[in-house]
């Protein structure tokens, strides 16, 4: 028999208008019935518990529980009994057995139990094969099994997005904003107890899933943290790289692993569940051989007027480049300075900082443009648009 917690007894309302033929004795036979809400007796809402009628379902990172019962049936005593209980997936058999010792002899009408428990961490078909093996008043040796199947479910959805944030101005190092959306795929809510993220060895993460208040921080999804079934709630997290990776990061190629989720639940009357995601893993994104990122830039600036922004260039390549930088005017940008301007070499994972001057002649959200970086060595060119935005304004605008 497995083994799991009683649920709240929910009845079923009858009721009639008071001009019908029963009057008002459905609505007093509700008030007077025990397992009934008082003041609430048509919301279908019990008092009482009722103890399991059937096996019901049992999801991935639940704790599956079941009492064994051997029971003489006999009038003989039986000596040397054995119970054995496995658990049969489909990719292995683990014995569950509290006890691999013999009984001696058992009585008649006398029974041997025991308690099984198993963190389930794998969905799909699950058999329960009790063996049990005794020797009878004759000397006989006697075997039977017994199995028993039962279906693993998944209890939640999980699907997670990767966000690649530039350096900005005040940080030297890239971010990686990592969102997890977990729905509730049962037919009962959740209470999410934890959802953390564990971070890889490369990296540290915060979590932006609270938000500052006088008392202290509350998480964004309120006080009682429940997801309904069929519910989807996204947490977000930020990730960092360490001091000795973040030199790397601006250059890291590949595949890049970032942790795992560790999720926490509780249902019903506090069944606990746990699962933990396989390490999520990322690509890195591709700057090809030569990045180049915004160090500093205004937010706004005015219209016709000259505001400066600082480059940031990265060999990203094996070899060392030649570098030539050209500057291409736009309807809106304008570059000041001289354009094809020798920039010189740069070795293999070295950067260099660029001070570079613009103006808009247009009002509105820009986009700036027309930078055009030149090997010399292999005559290639890398081109540079919409590396940023900048609101230009007129100067009355931005006086006042």
């Amino acid at each position: 028999m497995r083994l799991t917690k009683p649920t709240l007894f929910t009845n079923i309302p009858v009721t009639c208008e008071e001009r019908d033929l029963p009057g008002n004795l459905f609505n007093q036979l509700m008030k007077d019935d025990p397992s009934t809400v008082k003041g609430a007796e048509t919301l279908m809402l019990g008092e009482m518990l009722t103890l399991p009628q059937n096996f019901g379902n049992i999801f991935l990172g639940e704790t599956f529980s079941s009492y064994i019962s051997v029971h003489n049936d006999s009038s003989q005593v039986v000596k040397d009994i054995l119970v054995k209980a496995d658990l049969q997936t489909s990719s292995q058999r683990l014995n569950l057995s509290a006890s691999s010792a013999a009984v001696a002899e058992l009585k008649p009408d006398c029974c041997i139990d025991d308690v099984i428990h198993h963190e389930v961490k794998e969905i799909g078909t699950h058999i329960l094969v009790c063996a049990v093996s005794y020797t009878t008043q004759t000397g006989e040796k006697m075997y039977f099994r017994k199995f028993f199947k039962f279906q693993v479910l998944k209890p939640l959805d999980v699907k997670t997005k990767f966000y690649n944030a530039e350096s900005d101005l005040s940080s030297v190092t890239d971010e990686v904003f990592l969102e997890a959306q977990i729905q509730n795929i049962t037919t009962s809510p959740m209470f999410m107890e934890k959802v953390s993220l564990e971070p890889s060895m490369m990296y540290n993460v915060a979590e932006l899933n609270t938000v500052d208040t006088a008392g202290g921080s509350e998480s964004t999804f309120g006080a009682r943290t429940y997801l309904q079934p069929m519910d989807t709630r996204q947490y977000l997290y930020c990730l960092k790289p360490k001091q000795e990776f973040a030199e790397k990061a601006g250059v890291i190629k590949g595949v890049t692993v970032i942790g795992k989720l560790d999720i926490v639940w509780k249902t019903n009357l506090g069944e606990r569940g746990r699962l933990q995601t396989s390490q999520l893993q990322r690509m890195a994104p591709g700057y090809g051989d030569v990045r180049l990122s915004l160090e500093t830039i205004p937010d706004t600036v005015n219209l016709e007027e000259p505001f400066d922004i600082t480059c940031k260039i990265t060999n990203c390549s094996e070899r060392t480049m030649d570098l030539v930088l050209e500057m291409c005017n736009t309807n809106s940008i304008h570059w000041c300075g001289v354009s094809g301007r020798q920039l010189g070499k740069l070795h293999p994972s070295s950067s260099l900082h660029l001070a570079l001057t613009l103006l808009s002649s247009v009002q509105g959200l820009q986009s700036v443009s027309g930078l055009r970086l030149t090997d010399t060595f292999l005559k290639r060119t890398y081109e540079y648009d919409d590396i940023a935005q900048v609101c230009v304004v007129s100067s009355e605008i931005k006086q006042s």
